[in-house]
């Protein structure tokens, strides 16, 4: 296999995706029923030990594949097992002999009739799954391998992520002599594939000489994303930072619980990567370790069923306690060797179909998060169900979430049902921090973020986790959705999110981003219409460097975090698609929230707003004339003068002597007859005086262009963030007052 073959096939992909975005004219097509092949059959076992995969785990992994049969129990006339019994049976074992208990990996395989289409199925089970906020009772993960059973060739390789609504890490025509190898993340054991020749790391993208270890098709509809392959893929082996929690029973650790006395603190995910307290949690963490390869399992049955059967084969197999050899690869007789440190046994999953349902009481968070979200996510978070239960276990194809992988199997298959469009929703997590080209407290900017997030749409309970800061939630229904996104350390985000048509691709946030904010620097700002006249539509807030950071549908209220250390725009619509403003600018003193109980729209409230942000500006400006010595001894707002019937005023800066010191006179000068013009256009307007508010908003739009004039002839004398932001600001208010003088609403 070489990058030109790779580089080809991610070519095929992003043609396919473009070609299936969008596209209501396909609908979903109905796939062939399977039948398993039985485990007895020589032909199950050989395809079973042909792509028997090896699996590469973090360094802090604590639950391995193994048998969950010495931890069933009878219940009721019903075979279950009980997470109780699985955890504290599990690391009974593990502490009694150092070594994980009873290392298996479960296969069947299924037949798409009348195809020569077949799937291996490999499914591993783990006692307990601790993540960031999406932690249950027992783990279930599944590989699954389409092949031709006419040509040996392997056709699809799809590794399980975290749910449905997460893309799968995909892989379209594989190398047919390499045996598949799973990176399994810390955890949670979603599956990473990796097909390249450095086996123990995920690769997104092509690059140095390697290819990238998914065929996924790229991001649509944020275009600093459009050359990145939509998967979950392993985020913490691509630089990004996972804080996980200690889930709770009963308001307490769970290793506290008196039915797990052999579970413990460390039998957990380990303290340097875990969030336990309120403190600890009000600015995003920034040092927790990145993933190192730690375990090793491999099938050594391959000729055999035994190590020393493996060994005779060329598979080096440690005694468990040896780093892994990062630079070679295991592949049971195909291109290389590498050490395994753990042998799993490849039984057959009809051995344990007896087994009704894996059970445990629900679990929540250690600590304190906004009660809305637990709640929501609360819903989902429990235990896994039987492998034989899911969909996908009788029909393989139901797993694919990439629609060009269906469409090239349905291309080769009958069996394979035509590939329907997805709806997604998407959209870029940063962090919002301090701009350092703004004035002190006064500007914000959006950097990535370098700790991952969770995504929740609360109209139907579905918690996924961002990939290199990425949210993706795929098989979204048609309709109204709110979309929260959280993460350790922040203020959550929520946003409506509509959903219309078939393959839609709905970008949430501002223009594809949800910028959050630290807790610690998270200023609520909340908005309701309850004793306003409007009927308040949408909500949309720009910083004056930032841009905008927030965009979204309201139904009269809303509610939102910003940075504390931002200067920003709060723009209001109503149901009549008016508009109005709000200017608001925290102090980073005051913790209390910041409510706008009165919004408007119209004409009054947008000069209003231009006359609040001239005058802001014009005291920062003020006190740089006041320092500078050319002043006569009044302030900027003293030298205004009158103002006639025309809205101009007596005495402005028309006659201000020239030179950068002098500028500045002329710019607050500027700045204040804005204010000024600004302020009495909205009493002329509310008042039902549209000509003269019209007259009022012609003085404002000369003096704006008046004071870029005068900025920029004042050069060095104002310092450059405060030069910035007045430019930023001129801006903003120009914007605002062609809308009031074009709205129809007074």
């Amino acid at each position: 296999m070489t990058v030109g073959r790779r580089t080809m096939l991610a070519a095929i992909a992003g043609a396919g995706a473009a070609g299936l975005a969008g596209c209501s004219a396909l609908e979903r097509g109905e796939d062939a029923t399977t039948t398993p092949i039985p485990a007895g059959e020589d032909r199950a076992s050989e395809l079973a030990e042909r792509f028997a995969p090896q699996l590469y785990f973090d360094t802090f992994e604590r639950w391995f594949p193994t048998d969950p049969r010495p931890y069933a129990s009878e219940e009721d006339g019903t075979t279950v097992v009980d997470g109780f019994d699985a955890l504290e049976g599990y690391h009974g074992q593990y502490d009694d002999s150092g070594e994980p208990p009873n290392p298996t990996v479960f296969y069947t395989v299924r037949e798409y009739d009348g195809s020569p289409l077949a799937v291996v199925q490999f499914w591993y089970y783990a006692a307990f799954d601790q993540f960031t906020t999406n932690f249950h009772w027992h783990d279930w993960e599944v590989l699954q391998v389409f092949v031709d059973t006419e040509t040996g060739e392997p056709q699809l390789h799809v590794a399980s992520s975290h749910s449905r609504a997460v893309p799968n890490n995909e892989f379209l025509d594989p190398d047919p002599d390499r045996t598949p190898r799973i990176l399994s993340e810390l955890g949670s054991h979603s599956s990473a594939l990796s097909v390249n020749d450095v086996p123990d790391r995920f690769q997104r993208v092509a690059a140095d000489g390697l290819l990238a270890d998914i065929t996924n098709t790229a991001i649509e509809g944020i275009e600093d994303l459009a050359e990145i392959p939509l998967a979950y893929g392993l985020p913490r082996d691509e630089g990004s930072r996972l804080p996980y929690v200690v889930p709770e029973i009963d308001g307490s650790p769970v290793y506290d619980h008196e039915d797990l006395p052999s579970v413990t603190r460390e039998s957990l995910i380990d303290d340097a990567l875990t969030i336990r307290s309120f403190e600890a949690i009000e600015e995003p963490p920034t040092d927790l370790p990145v993933r190192e390869t730690g375990l090793v399992f491999g099938y050594a049955g391959r000729t055999g069923g035994s190590v020393e059967a493996a060994e005779s084969d060329g598979m080096e197999v440690s005694d468990g306690t040896d780093e892994p050899d990062e630079t070679t690869d295991s592949t049971g007789g195909g291109d290389d060797a590498a050490a395994i440190d753990v042998a799993y046994d490849l039984v057959p999953i009809a051995e344990i179909e007896h087994i009704d349902d894996f059970v445990g009481p629900q679990l929540s968070f250690e600590f304190a998060v906004p009660v809305a979200i637990e709640d929501a996510i609360a819903g989902h978070i429990s235990t896994t169900g039987t492998p034989w239960s899911q969909p996908r276990y009788e029909n393989p194809a139901a797993d694919i979430t990439v629609p060009f992988h269906r469409q090239a199997l349905a291309d080769r298959y009958d069996a394979i049902g035509d590939a329907a469009p997805i709806n997604t929703v998407l959209t870029r997590v940063t962090s919002a921090v301090t701009d350092d080209d703004a004035p002190e407290d006064e500007g914000v900017t959006t950097t990535e973020s370098g700790v991952e997030s969770v995504a929740l749409l609360e109209s139907d309970p579905v918690a996924v986790p961002t990939f290199a800061g990425v949210a993706a939630v795929q098989d979204v229904p048609e309709g109204d959705h709110q979309l929260t996104v959280n993460g350790a350390g922040t203020a959550p985000h929520s946003e409506r999110v509509t959903v219309e048509g078939s393959g839609a691709t709905v970008t949430a946030g501002a223009e594809g981003e949800v910028p959050l904010v630290a807790r610690d620097r998270a200023k609520r700002v909340s908005i309701t219409d309850e004793a306003a006249d409007v009927d308040l539509s949408g909500v949309a807030i720009e910083d004056d460097f930032g841009g905008r950071l927030y965009d979204t549908a309201v139904d009269g209220s809303d509610a939102v975090y910003v940075h504390d250390g931002g200067a920003y725009t709060i723009e209001f619509r109503d149901a009549d698609d008016a508009v109005g403003a709000d200017r608001v600018n925290p102090d980073p003193a005051v913790s209390a929230e910041i409510r706008i109980d009165r919004p408007e729209t119209g004409t009054a409230s947008l000069a209003s707003f231009v006359g609040d942000i001239a005058a802001e500006t014009h005291s920062e400006i003020a006190a740089i004339e006041s320092g500078s010595g050319t002043t006569d001894g009044n302030d900027g707002a003293d030298r205004d003068g009158d103002i006639g019937d025309d809205g101009d005023t007596d005495d402005d800066d028309d006659d201000a002597p020239e030179g950068s010191e002098n500028a500045v006179v002329g710019l607050s000068r500027a700045l204040a007859a804005i204010a000024e013009n600004a302020r009495a256009a909205a009493e002329e307007s509310r008042g039902g005086n549209r000509t003269a508010a019209n007259r009022r908003l012609e003085a404002a739009a000369d003096r704006l262009q008046r004071a870029r004039d005068r900025l920029e002839a004042a050069g060095g004398s104002v310092p450059a963030p405060l030069s910035r932001a007045t430019s930023r600001r001129l801006d903003q208010a120009s914007r605002r007052v062609e809308q009031a003088t074009n709205s129809e609403k007074p």
